[in-house]
């Protein structure tokens, strides 16, 4: 009975907390598409599509913030009320209340979790998707064999796009008017040169003339076209929104080509321990929820929990960027900010208890 109300306030709170997380991040995101609207396709009705798009993502990590804030925001309301004091008087020690949070936050991580696997990879691929078809002529998909473009009268294979948007292994298929392959162009790497213009190194140039094949050697070409780092950065989805299966098969295949993998990696880990992230900070919520009124209301327990919230996500992130340019262990730069979290959430549950 206990257990249940306390799963069915904090639930209620974290849902509401959440609604308006995700109004206020779905209103910047429609101030920031603005300056978009009327370039080509990109109407009112693809922008609210693109934005509604990419709520499952913002949902995706503010989950466990709205967890921690609705555990604050139902237990201080206890509080406030004396059910705390009652029920404590009654004999709930914080570990048995521990316990029933831990049982709400285990349904925060497994909604986290489905977000992450299930609903985030296919909803930013379609919003990127939507929103290129519609402000640019550039036709675009990504397969297996990588980006496959139209430029044009020409068709773009790359297999890869590094972090800082150089293309790895591309080929370039060049036809006629009459659709008839006149051209085929294999190069190493292709970094961005100006407007427009791409430098190609070590390329393999086959030109189709009648019935011979001339194939050509040149170190260094230019490449016109109108695709730009820009149109790549929408192209390509950033490790973080990948579903961990995804992750896993990409960072074997680096492995096997004898690429870097780390970022990556710690994408991955990330993904592992995201839910465990909600029980962790939720648990965590105990301790300043249950303080003297004096030290504030339910407003001040609110805002406590957004600076929380806000000072792990920047640790995780500093973590994952310091592990990065330091080459730490993946599973070290993503679980260290959460084990950090879950040794101060028990070190003040314990001196709560004793207090």
């Amino acid at each position: 009975m206990l257990l249940r109300y306390f799963t069915r306030e904090i639930l209620a709170s974290s849902f509401l907390v959440l609604a308006a997380l995700l109004a206020l991040f779905g209103f910047f995101d429609l101030i920031r598409e603005l300056d978009d609207l009327g370039r080509g396709t990109y109407r009112i009705n693809a922008m609210l599509a693109y934005v509604a798009l990419t709520l499952p993502s913002h949902a995706y990590v503010l989950l466990p913030a709205a967890g921690l804030i609705g555990t604050l925001f139902a237990l201080a309301r206890m509080s406030e009320h004396s059910e705390i004091t009652v029920m404590r008087a009654s004999g709930l020690s914080l570990r048995q209340l521990a316990m029933h949070v831990s049982v709400a936050g285990l349904a925060i991580a497994l909604l986290t979790a489905a977000f992450g696997e299930l609903v985030t990879p296919y909803t930013e691929e379609a919003a990127k998707g939507l929103r290129l078809k519609a402000t640019s002529s550039i036709v675009a998909r990504e397969f297996r064999s990588g980006f496959w473009v139209k430029d044009d009268r020409s068709f773009v294979n790359i297999q890869d796009v590094t972090a800082d948007t150089q293309l790895l292994n591309l080929r370039i298929y060049e036809f006629d008017p009459t659709f008839r392959l006149t051209a085929i162009s294999r190069a190493e790497k292709g970094t961005y040169a100006g407007p427009n213009k791409w430098d190609l190194s070590n390329v393999e140039l086959t030109r189709f003339e009648g019935d011979r094949a001339v194939l050509q050697r040149i170190a260094h070409a230019t490449w016109s076209s109108v695709l730009t780092p820009d149109i790549l950065s929408v192209l390509k989805i950033v490790p973080e929104r990948m579903s961990a299966l995804n992750l896993r098969a990409y960072i074997d295949h680096l492995r096997e080509n004898r690429q870097k993998s780390t970022r990556y990696e710690i994408a991955f880990w990330s993904k592992i321990f995201s839910p465990a992230a909600a029980v962790v900070m939720m648990i965590l919520a105990i301790p300043f929820a249950l303080t003297s009124a004096r030290a504030g209301g339910v407003g001040a327990k609110i805002v406590l929990g957004i600076l929380i919230g806000l000072s792990f996500y920047f640790a995780s992130r500093l973590f994952a960027h310091v592990g990065l340019l330091n080459d730490w262990p993946a599973l070290l730069s993503a679980g260290a900010p959460v084990l950090i979290t879950a040794l101060v959430a028990t070190a003040l549950l314990v001196r709560a208890e004793q207090r």
